[in-house]
């Protein structure tokens, strides 16, 4: 058996047919994104009192319990995923192109220029539409990646493992030192008037990824998997999913839970000291819990009943259509949460947003499944080929589903 490359940029065998799309990746990308919109969701809550971690403070028993859910299970677990799954596609990408003729050199101008397309990309919707917006700065992470790209595994690996402690701490200070009972960031929510919000959401979108500087950790640790095609090829590395699986949500459960519990009003607010201690644990955890997540649905993508199932295929679709369900979810949500518009994030409870979110996720399956029917890929997606290309590299692929 050969041994995996050392990097994204090594020249793959070409006597070899091409194998079909791997399903792990794309499944993953589409839960994720379930995930993404019930995180993104809470931010739209507004008009009332914050807590912990800039949770508003709910009052009836079940919105206790769902938001102490979120910030246990979901905060800051969905944008390492996310990470993870976007360092995986920039080898998937470099390993697609190489096969297809292009030099190393052209691939890694076609990776800068898509990382420069995707801030763009992030500075939009950031601006006008969601100022947490994640593209912006995963177009940085892509550049760093490419910088990377020539290190040997473990180099990446070490880099990825001394970047996580200050990462986590000064995550840990941002959401620590946010604890209520004023709004302590995206301060744009709260204003009705959409010229002054957008104003706002400029200077937003610079600071949001203070908050974000552990997914470069994840980003790292999935090129490395990706060299590997863990994912690709789930049951040969099942072992090391199980392991990963197992081991990272635990510990994403664990450091979850204190936050949880203080944000659903079980635990009485903390000090100020120990608010960032529990920010901190709540970010390193939530990467080991990114990690876990991506090898829990690596394991699912590998057992033959899963890959014939037609829901799994929509989101899968979903996952291959990433772009646009994301900008899509941001959409419908500043039509009805926002002032300007709606205004529900004025109303809802985290019960009812979580509901919500859900449907609207749901709603962007529904939709990657009719669009994957059709060979149809997204329209954020076809935007961004267009940018991303200005020229063909090597021979173009046909569109599949």
């Amino acid at each position: 058996m050969t041994s995996p490359p050392r990097s994204a940029t090594a020249q793959p065998p070409t006597t070899l047919p091409r194998p079909e799309r791997a399903l792990a990746p794309d499944l993953a990308r589409g839960l994720m994104l379930a995930l993404i919109a019930l995180a993104n969701v809470m931010v739209y809550l507004i008009g009332r009192p914050y807590g912990f971690r800039q949770h508003i403070v709910e009052q009836g028993a079940i919105d206790h319990a769902v938001s102490a859910l979120m910030v246990a299970l979901v905060d800051g677990r969905a944008y390492p995923l996310f990470a993870f799954l976007f360092g995986y596609g920039m080898v998937q990408l470099s390993r697609q192109r190489l096969s297809q003729g292009a030099t190393p050199d052209e691939v890694q101008r076609l990776l800068r220029r898509r990382s420069l397309v995707l801030i763009a990309f992030g500075a939009v919707h950031g601006i006008l539409l969601f100022p947490g917006d994640i593209l912006g700065w995963y177009g940085v992470v892509g550049l760093v990646i490419v910088a990377l790209l020539r290190l040997s595994d473990r180099a990446m690996l070490w880099t990825a493992g001394l970047w996580l402690l200050p990462a986590a701490v000064v995550t840990g200070v941002v959401y620590g030192t946010a604890s209520g009972p004023e709004r302590g960031f995206f301060w744009s929510f709260e204003i009705a008037d959409p010229l002054a919000a957008v104003a706002w959401r400029s200077a937003e979108w610079l600071l949001a990824p203070f908050g974000l500087l552990l997914v470069i950790s994840t980003a790292l640790i999935g090129v490395v998997a990706a060299r590997h095609r863990v994912l690709e090829q789930p049951v040969e590395h099942q072992r090391l999913l199980r392991r990963v699986a197992w081991t990272g949500l635990a510990l994403a459960v664990a450091g979850g839970v204190p936050s949880g519990l203080v944000v659903g009003g079980y635990l009485p607010q903390p000090g100020a000291s120990a608010a960032v201690l529990l920010a901190v644990l709540h970010a390193a955890t939530g990467v080991a819990g990114g990690l876990g997540l991506a090898a829990a649905f690596g394991l699912v993508a590998g057992r033959p009943s899963v890959r014939s199932s037609r829901i799994v295929e929509a989101v899968a679709a979903t996952g291959r259509r990433s772009l646009s369900a994301y900008l899509s979810q941001s959409v419908v949500f500043v039509l009805l949460l926002t002032l300007p518009f709606g205004g529900l994030g004025a109303h809802l409870g985290s019960a009812s947003a979580a509901a919500l979110a859900l449907a609207v996720w749901a709603a962007t399956v529904l939709g990657s499944s009719a669009l994957s029917r059709r060979g149809i890929r997204g329209p954020a997606e076809r935007l961004q080929r267009r940018l991303m290309v200005a020229k063909p590299v090597g021979r173009p692929r046909p569109v599949g589903k």
